[in-house]
């Protein structure tokens, strides 16, 4: 079997996993942040867990990337640039903000998305980096340029949510209060919703179905952890906003 059948295979693969993700998530909430509760082993610190779990998108993906043959070259650099971007934020920077960063997080949670995060990290730079062609006219195909646009918006949708997640709790403080302001005009959870933005960006920039794997299994995550938030708030305060979504504004 070649590299690029093998990795077609593994991005379906990640794809046929994305909907058994997406079915059990409805019926078992992921126990950490507010469903964090006992019976699922060792646990460690959030932001620990944080760090281990998203770190390898940003330290496989970067090692993966620069094994490429087309990793110099210009647009795959561009994404490489993109991708790094948003997980050296996601794993070093975006943890040591956490507020409830000694609450506790089972083990088993991060060694499930390291592995998911390495096959994630081999399937994207393995592609820009190698398997798929991006000559330097790519820049001007209106899928770069809109995977791009789309990629920007969904992080600063993203980074904008959690940053008022952060201000809600002064230091010391550990509850839970109605966040306002931004995107939570519209939906619970929008720094999910500047997520699913982001990727999808990212699978219209690269044009490639590991791109659009990362894509549905990103939506398959997160899309039932946003409507369990969402119930959560709606029964926890009985005066939360009606008008609001989950996670995608109008729809869910």
């Amino acid at each position: 079997m070649t590299e690029l059948s093998f990795h077609h295979w593994l991005a379906l693969g990640v794809i046929a996993t994305a909907v058994l993700v997406f079915v059990t998530l409805f019926f078992i909430n992921a126990p950490y942040g507010r469903h964090v509760r006992e019976g699922w082993g060792i646990t460690i610190s959030n932001r620990l867990g944080w760090v281990i779990m998203e770190s390898p998108g940003a330290l496989a993906f970067f090692g993966i990337f620069t094994l490429g043959r087309n990793a110099w070259q210009p647009v795959p650099m561009a994404l490489g640039a993109m991708w790094l971007t948003h997980y050296v934020h996601r794993a070093f920077v975006f943890p040591l903000r956490l507020r409830s960063g000694k609450k506790p997080m089972p083990a088993t949670v991060a060694l499930m998305a390291i592995v998911f995060n390495v096959i994630n990290a081999y399937l994207n730079a393995r592609w820009i980096s190698e398997l798929g062609e991006y000559p330097t006219t790519w820049f001007q195909n209106p899928r770069f340029i809109v995977g791009v646009a789309a990629f920007v918006i969904g992080m600063i949708v993203n980074i904008t949510s959690d940053n008022i997640l952060f201000s809600l709790r002064k230091p010391g403080e550990t509850g839970y209060k109605i966040p306002v302001g931004g995107a939570y005009r519209w939906v619970s959870m929008p720094n999910y919703f500047g997520e699913l933005i982001e990727w999808g960006g990212w699978a219209i920039a690269t044009w490639s179905l590991a791109g659009s794997s990362f894509l549905i299994f990103t939506f398959a995550n997160l899309v039932p952890r946003a409507f369990s938030n969402h119930r959560w708030y709606q029964k926890t305060f009985p005066d939360y906003p009606k008008e609001r979504r989950a996670v995608l504004p109008w729809l869910l």
